[in-house]
């Protein structure tokens, strides 16, 4: 098979996407050491292979200690800090 071949009887897929998020996946796929088209061929291949998603949607959560932060906070405890410099200050104290 030649590289003209694949060509002729291939589709052109065309998204929207922010700046933003095209920059942050191109920098943790080449890292991997793919292409943005390699890893959306790789996804849509994983749709037919899986028959549906290959992963569980899911929306960013924070970790426990995040949490148990913001309620201690809510409680109104913890300790809050003006800056990063006095939260640094006070960290090199304790």
């Amino acid at each position: 098979m030649h590289i003209g071949d694949v060509m002729s009887r291939s589709t052109h897929v065309q998204a929207r996407v922010s700046p933003e998020l095209k920059e942050q996946a191109d920098t943790i796929l080449n890292a991997m050491g793919l292409k943005t088209a390699e890893a959306i061929r790789l996804f849509l291949q994983q749709v037919v292979n899986t028959g549906g998603l290959p992963f569980q949607p899911r929306t960013k959560v924070a970790n426990a200690d995040t949490i148990d932060a913001m309620k201690e906070l809510e409680a109104g405890g913890g300790k809050v800090y003006n800056s990063p410099e006095a939260l640094f200050n006070n960290l090199e104290k304790e």
